[in-house]
């Protein structure tokens, strides 16, 4: 038996969920979350729905990222489905390995990812060279500005000593 969609749904199959964490924690049915990523199994035609015309953008056979609790599960032949419409369809993944969603890309503004943030980023090099050196401690004066600004202090309460 073979499943046919209608308008703008498209039938799709879950790919395994993982039964391991990175760690290697083996994961009980119950513990494992719905997978996101499917794969497209059959797509509507299209047409208009709603007053609105629809064009179908996947295909058969792509691997696609759905929300989590869209569509409705159906189980045809032992093999459970879900359908969902193309709107609950998030983003498409591509590339060689196309069961992990690929990793999004930064933009060319953006900072590498060294622990700095964009307003350091931005920072002359000169500039960054002087405030590592000049302030080691957050909240401190620099060394060389408490020599240059540093007046005498007086403690509070006593006089001055004279000489006599």
């Amino acid at each position: 038996m073979t499943i046919r969609p209608l308008a703008d749904r498209v039938v799709i199959k879950s790919v395994e969920a993982e039964e391991t964490t990175k760690s290697g924690i083996i994961l009980t049915a119950a513990a494992q979350e719905k997978p996101s990523i499917a794969e497209i199994v059959a797509v509507g035609p299209g047409g208009v729905v709603d007053g609105k015309e629809v064009k179908m953008f996947v295909k058969v056979g792509e691997k696609v990222l759905i929300s989590k609790y869209s569509g409705t599960e159906v189980k045809v032949d032992g093999v459970e489905y879900s359908i969902v419409r193309q709107d609950d369809i998030l983003a498409v993944v591509e590339g060689a390995d196309a069961k992990k969603p690929a990793a999004p890309k930064a933009a060319a503004s953006e900072p590498k990812k060294s622990g700095r943030t964009a307003k350091s980023a931005a920072k002359p090099a000169a500039a960054k060279a002087e405030t590592k050196t000049a302030a080691k401690k957050p909240g401190r004066k620099p060394a060389a500005a408490k020599t240059e600004e540093a007046p005498a202090r007086k403690k509070p309460g006593r006089k001055p000593k004279t000489a006599k």
